[in-house]
């Protein structure tokens, strides 16, 4: 306990720990609340409790075998994760990707998008006290999960998107089980809408609470919905294209009300936004042509371009392990996450293994708001902030 001078005169405040095993601070997360009754006087993240290493663990690796560590990251946004870091190493050796390859990388990328948001809007609706929801967005969200499994073999750590392309060329009959999922998606958004945007409360909930101003918004360096909550335009993919994003017609959300209701609403425009990407990238997606560079000892070739399977498995095998050796320099590149801007910093020596990689993660960045955000509001609030955020721990204690 603490004494605080207020207007009212001398009070007590309490210091309580929130987490780290909290399950409505979504991992392992500790913030050390001040509290005057049952309002917050100030809040302090505090992290680490995680543990990966994931950074360090890829300048043990080569170029090849980290991609495995990156799934392992923000682990809602696999793809993501690898696509952020294959363009950085495709940038540091000066490759020229496949059409055909990037718009099967856009694709994906949006799908894994619509995913991460269900399982935010899932488990954010528990933490809220709607428990329906929750296993309808995970309803959906396995549909997604069996289109990536068709894919690569894998339902969640995929390593689809690798250097030069990807791992696997589209397999058969792919156009029918996506295309099922487009047409289902937008009534499924429709029912959680139905069920949470006019509920008074949900909407006693999250309206009005968790506000920040766009000034400090932008000063915290908020990015993702977030950010475009705040009324803030600020996307990735619109302000630097990365992967043919520039041929893709789609809105940016946006609102202005900077609460955690509006962060919701954002979110939900987003996934409709997402189908609106793949339908594109499905008719921009042709039946043939390349889905990898030709970059001989750093790209494996296509294995009908081999003898044997033999001679395809040990030529895989040597690039996976002995790698390849990039000429020295560094490269950044960003991508845009579910939950904001992904930046990947590779640094070469010109070794098969990289110097120093380093991720700009946004669930790390955007915790930095979680003090403006919820001083001066209540406990139960907290959860709500924290929520709307939408933080991975593995994105933040990498």
């Amino acid at each position: 306990m603490t004494t605080v001078e207020t207007a009212a005169g001398a009070t007590k405040t309490m210091v309580l720990n929130m987490g780290p095993q909290h399950p409505s601070t979504h991992g392992v997360l500790r913030v050390l609340l001040e509290l005057d009754g049952e309002t917050v006087v100030s809040a302090i993240p505090d992290l680490g409790y995680l543990h990966t290493g994931i950074e360090k663990s890829c300048e043990d690796k080569t170029y090849s075998q980290a991609i495995t560590l990156t799934d392992r990251m923000d682990y809602l946004n696999p793809l993501g994760n690898n696509l952020v870091y294959c363009l950085a190493v495709e940038k540091l050796l000066g490759l020229e990707i496949p059409k055909r390859a990037q718009y099967v990388r856009v694709m994906m990328v949006e799908l894994q998008r619509i995913s991460s948001h269900l399982v935010w809007l899932g488990t954010h609706a528990i933490d809220m006290g709607a428990m329906s929801v929750f296993l309808y967005c995970f309803r959906e969200r396995e549909e997604i999960l069996k289109i990536f499994e068709l894919f690569a073999g894998q339902r969640m750590m995929t390593s689809y998107i690798r250097i030069g392309g990807l791992a696997l060329e589209p397999p058969a009959g792919w156009r029918a089980v996506v295309d099922r999922l487009l047409k289902m998606m937008p009534s499924r958004i429709d029912e959680y809408e139905s069920l949470l945007t006019g509920n008074r409360i949900w909407m006693g909930r999250l309206k009005g609470v968790g506000y920040i101003s766009p000034e400090d918004a932008v000063a915290l360096s908020m990015t993702g919905p977030t950010l475009r909550a705040a009324g803030i335009p600020y996307d990735n993919r619109k302000v630097f294209p990365y992967s043919s994003y520039d041929e893709f017609e789609f809105d940016v959300p946006t609102r202005t009300e900077s609460d955690c209701f509006a962060r919701y609403l954002v979110r939900v425009l987003e996934m409709r936004e997402s189908l609106k990407i793949v339908r594109q990238a499905m008719n921009k997606i042709t039946e043939d042509g390349p889905f990898k560079a030709e970059a001989p000892g750093i790209i494996p070739p296509a294995r009908e371009k081999m003898k044997t399977e033999m001679e395809a498995l040990i030529y895989h095998f040597k690039i996976f392990t002995e790698g390849f050796s990039p000429a020295p320099g560094e490269v950044f590149v960003t991508v845009e996450s579910p939950r904001g801007e992904l930046g990947c910093f590779v640094a070469s020596d010109g070794s098969p293994k990289p110097l120093r990689v380093h991720f700009r993660s946004p669930s790390y960045i955007n915790l930095q708001a979680l003090p403006k955000l919820t001083t001066g509001q209540l406990i139960s609030d907290v959860v709500a902030c924290i929520g709307t955020i939408d933080i991975v721990l593995g994105d933040v204690d990498r």
